[in-house]
């Protein structure tokens, strides 16, 4: 009972504690300026109040004007659980339009319509819809738009689909319910689980060359570069593939386990809040920023996810 309790703790305080320790990713005037002020965020809670009041307590020094958390906490404006519920229906009619094109494209072709089935068999069975809603949030943070950023939001969702569909198969987690539904696998097949994870990648490549408008081309090509780091041996796969080889090994160490986490998870996460933010105009400076915020939320997630598969909460 104490450990579903400490687990419940960390996951209803993981937001406000990973951006208290991604401040420092805003270290220059975080909260002020083009970026800054756009950056309002909803972490007046007890947990970061108790944090400054006791680096307050330890340090006369911090003022409320000096630091950039203090800043955050004092941000109001910002309602991230109003944005979600704003943003979720957007994504979720996008994301079905993104299905409906392609019989479209491929005038009803009967020869394809079972990697379809497949494809939105797994993308449309529901989920938070974090990383594209982030996407977005980044992209309107930088002073780009919804429209403008949709493409590379829904691509992050393909992808985080697929690999969802390939970590539940036989020969990884082996899982027969992803969501309260079969997996992919066990409706279709674990051939067409492969190919209908591997058609969802290559659409979201796709996806964001293809629908993009109103973008610098040299900015689409540069997101389209990081989606494809992210996913592949220094990104999703490496992290995935380090993992794998870990398994059943004691002797793991610390700096393994957070290589894996920053590839296997933080990886998708840090593109969705990258690739949004250039979408959006993000300068050197502020995709850095955005990067090692996204990353810190990446690392958070794992961790919660640990925790949950070791203690159960639901």
């Amino acid at each position: 009972e104490a450990d579903t309790m400490a687990a419940r703790f960390l996951l209803s305080a993981s937001l406000p504690l990973i951006l208290l320790l991604s401040a420092d990713a805003f270290h220059v005037s975080p909260f002020t300026g083009r970026l800054g002020n756009k950056v309002q965020t909803a972490c007046r809670s007890p947990i970061i109040t108790n944090q400054l009041n006791t680096r307050r307590s330890m340090s006369p020094s911090i003022s409320r004007s000096s630091s950039p958390v203090v800043s955050m906490a004092a941000a109001t404006e910002f309602d991230i659980k109003g944005y979600f519920g704003e943003k979720l229906p957007v994504v979720e009619d996008a994301l079905k339009e993104s299905m409906d094109v392609l019989p479209r494209e491929w005038k009803y072709d009967s020869q394809a319509q079972t990697a379809l089935d497949s494809m939105e068999y797994s993308l449309m069975a529901g989920g938070k819809r974090i990383r594209p809603i982030l996407c977005l949030a980044a992209a309107e943070m930088c002073g780009g738009t919804v429209e403008q950023a949709m493409p590379t939001a829904l691509a992050t969702e393909m992808i985080h689909t697929m690999s969802l569909i390939h970590d539940d198969l036989p020969c990884m987690d082996n899982d027969d319910l992803r969501r309260g539904k079969p997996t992919n696998h066990k409706v279709f097949g674990d051939d067409m689980a492969v190919l209908g994870g591997d058609a969802l990648l290559s659409y979201a490549f796709e996806y964001i060359a293809r629908y993009t408008k109103g973008v610098p081309a040299e900015r689409v090509l540069d997101v389209i570069a990081r989606c494809g780091k992210c996913v592949g041996a220094l990104g999703l796969v490496g992290g995935q593939v380090v993992d794998i080889q870990s398994e059943g090994k004691k002797d793991v160490t610390l700096e393994t386990l957070q290589w894996i986490h920053e590839h296997k998870t933080a990886a998708l996460l840090e593109f969705s809040v990258v690739g949004g933010g250039i979408i959006g105009g993000a300068t050197d400076d502020e995709v850095k920023r955005l990067s090692k915020f996204a990353m810190n939320i990446g690392l958070g997630f794992q961790i919660i996810d640990d925790i949950l598969d070791v203690r159960p909460m639901f």
